[in-house]
Order: structure tokens, then C-alpha cells, then sequence
């Protein structure tokens, strides 16, 4: 699809999608385009403007999308899917990016690792792709031979298998590398973070493997910036950050939605909202109570948070068939992004020559 969504106009595809009304001003202020993962659709999302100053909206299907990771200059994009990660890079030459665009990004590769529910990714200083393997509980690193490395398990896990044993999900890096991790339980059993999910969640040192928080709801997203760890506790609907020496949660802003996946520009933080589903995972946890306390419903879409108020100063609100959202990164200096895909011919004419 390219840009036919229009802002606040449903679709025949069964989705519409509403801006704050100067959110495309941000975007234009900060010099910024943004992309989030919905797993749920199975969809990359760019965000960007129209040269006319218009919400831009351009969308690639990829089964089960997942982690973003996005290089400074936004020039490589790195996304896990059901049983690859996929690498893209950036075109800006007019001749290849379609009149209006300034950036194409197209899958240059991909690794395939079978399914392992990869969630948070990240460049370390070597250059290596640092991932977490949900299912193995473990951060990993790929391979040319094999489906993945093992690099660091929680302390807590004696075996490495396919079990999702703590529901490890989050990754924050520091000098170029992996620093803290986000886990929703210390669960050594199959699948047992499940039951844990209202305050089990722990953020763990990986240098020492101390635990450093605890009592967390289902947490996700810790991501380092101005000196803080910034973390979402997705199960209160809090925006946060711990602080490491006490090991307390402090939350800046609260959000009406199950938050996953957060990237930060300047002064802002950029916050992905989900619905929750309707089933074991997500029920009875206390974002229920805060949403009907706020007389409330869970949205769906990204928020702008404002770091020095806590305020929520921008939104985009997706509603119909998209109600899940996991990662968000910003893309600084791109204006308006778009991608390649594998559903028409296009993958096959677009050659760009390196120097």
C-alpha cells in the first residue's frame, strides 16, 4: 500500500489511522520519519510527511514483523520476523526512490533462524547483531552455520531451551554493549512467566547478573538515554525509568494501552500502545483497573512524551484490524521514507551500484 491511508478515513483494508493535530509539525520540527512493527497484521509501517506537509503513510507486509533496529544515520534497518531477520539499506539517489520520497530502504538480506520470538535487537561495537531469543531465553548473536549463538543467559536459567522459560524480551546497550535486560518472571519452567505476569517482571545487570528491579509488570523496552534507563512496565501502562541504585520504578507518564517498543528524539520519547488481548496474558493485570479508574479504553498506535513534563504531547491512533503494535525507531534526517517488498515486480528493477 502507498500512502492510502489517509488520516482519520477508513480503509477497504480495514484500518484507519488518526494523528493529533500537530503531529506532522513534530516531524517536520524534529526532522524525523518514524517505523513501527505491528506482528499482529504482519506489517512494517513508515510515518513520514508529503511534500505538501500531509501525514505520509506507507506499509510492507512481512509475517509476523517484530524487533526494529535502526543504525544513528538511519541508513541500515535491521527487523525480525517470524523466521528471519531481514537487513535494509538505504537509497536516496532520486533515480531509484519514487517522485515524492527521499529514502528508500530495500532487503538487501536476510538471515534465516527459525523461530525463536525474537524480540529487542541492537549493533554491538564489533558490529555484530545482539538479539534476544525469547524462546531460548538468552541474548544471541547470529551465525553463518547455525540458527543463532548463545552469548548470556539470566542467572536464573539452568538450561537452554525452547521453552520460554522467564519471558526475556528487552534489551538496552551501553558503550556498544548489551547492559541491561528486561524479563517478565525469574521462571526456570516451561512457559512459566505466564504465571508471574502481574509482578514478576525484573531488570537484570548483564555484566554482574544482578538483579537490580523487581515487582515489575510484564516490562519491556529498557533503553538507556540521558543517563537514565527508560523502561516500559507494559502490565501498569507505565512509562518510566528505574533508578539503579535503589531499584525503584519511577513513572513519568501513564499511557492507555499495553506499551511495547520505544525509541527517543531529543526531549521526547516515542511509546508503541497496544490493545490487550482478550486472554490468559493479559487479563487481570492492573492496566485493567488504571483504564477503568481513568474511564478509559486501550488504544492502539504510538504516543509522544514529552521527557521534561511527562506530558503526552503527540499521538497517532490506529484503529480496526491493526490492534497490536511491538517496536518503534525514529529515522532523523528522513522526510519520507519507503520500502521494497516481494509482492510485485518492483524487487527485481530496482539495482543500485555502489562506488
Amino acid at each position: 500500500m502507498d500512502d492510502k491511508v489517509k488520516t482519520g478515513v477508513k480503509q477497504e483494508s480495514g484500518f484507519e489511522v488518526h494523528c493529533t493535530r500537530h503531529f506532522t509539525s513534530w516531524l517536520a520540527e524534529q526532522q524525523v520519519s518514524l517505523a513501527f512493527t505491528t506482528y499482529q497484521a504482519g506489517k512494517l509501517f513508515f510515518l513520514g510527511l508529503q511534500e505538501n506537509g500531509q501525514l505520509s503513510i506507507f506499509e510492507r507486509s512481512f509475517t509476523r514483523c517484530m524487533g526494529l533496529y535502526a543504525t544513528p544515520d538511519a541508513q541500515t534497518l535491521y527487523m525480525s520476523t517470524l523466521y528471519q531477520i531481514w537487513r535494509f539499506e538505504r537509497v536516496t539517489d532520486a533515480g531509484i526512490t519514487r517522485t515524492g520520497y527521499d529514502s528508500l530502504y530495500i532487503p538487501q538480506s536476510s538471515s534465516v533462524t527459525g523461530d525463536m520470538d525474537i524480540h529487542d535487537m541492537a549493533i554491538d561495537a564489533e558490529g555484530r547483531l545482539i538479539f534476544v531469543n525469547t524462546l531460548f531465553s538468552c541474548l544471541a548473536a547470529m551465525s553463518e552455520r547455525h540458527s543463532f549463538i548463545p552469548l548470556w543467559t539470566p542467572p536464573f536459567i539452568t538450561k537452554l531451551a525452547a521453552e520460554d522459560r522467564c519471558h526475556l524480551n528487552g534489551l538496552a546497550m551501553k558503550d556498544g554493549k548489551p547492559k541491561y535486560v528486561t524479563s517478565v518472571s525469574q521462571s526456570d519452567a516451561n512457559n512459566g512467566w505466564r504465571d508471574k505476569r502481574i509482578d514478576g517482571g525484573v531488570v537484570i545487570d548483564v555484566d554482574n547478573n544482578d538483579i537490580i528491579a523487581e515487582g515489575l509488570s510484564m516490562p519491556h523496552s529498557p533503553r538507556l538515554y540521558q543517563d537514565k534507563l527508560w523502561l516500559l512496565n507494559s502490565g501498569t501502562g507505565e512509562f518510566g525509568f528505574v533508578n539503579t541504585h535503589t531499584g525503584t520504578f519511577e513513572p513519568a507518564a501513564f499511557c492507555p494501552g499495553y506499551l511495547r517498543g520505544m525509541a527517543f528524539m531529543g526531549d521526547y520519547a516515542v511509546v508503541g500502545l497496544s490493545q490487550p488481548r482478550d486472554n490468559k496474558s493479559f487479563t487481570d493485570l492492573p492496566l485493567q483497573e488504571r483504564l477503568k479508574t481513568k474511564n478509559t479504553e486501550p488504544r492502539c498506535g504510538l504516543q509522544i512524551i514529552d521527557l521534561k513534563s511527562g506530558d503526552v504531547v503527540h499521538g497517532v491512533t490506529i484503529k480496526g484490524v491493526v490492534s497490536e503494535l511491538y517496536d518503534v525507531v525514529v529515522l532523523p534526517k528522513v522526510k519520507r521514507p519507503l520500502a521494497l517488498g516481494f509482492k510485485t515486480n518492483e524487487i527485481q528493477q530496482v539495482v543500485s551500484i555502489g562506488e
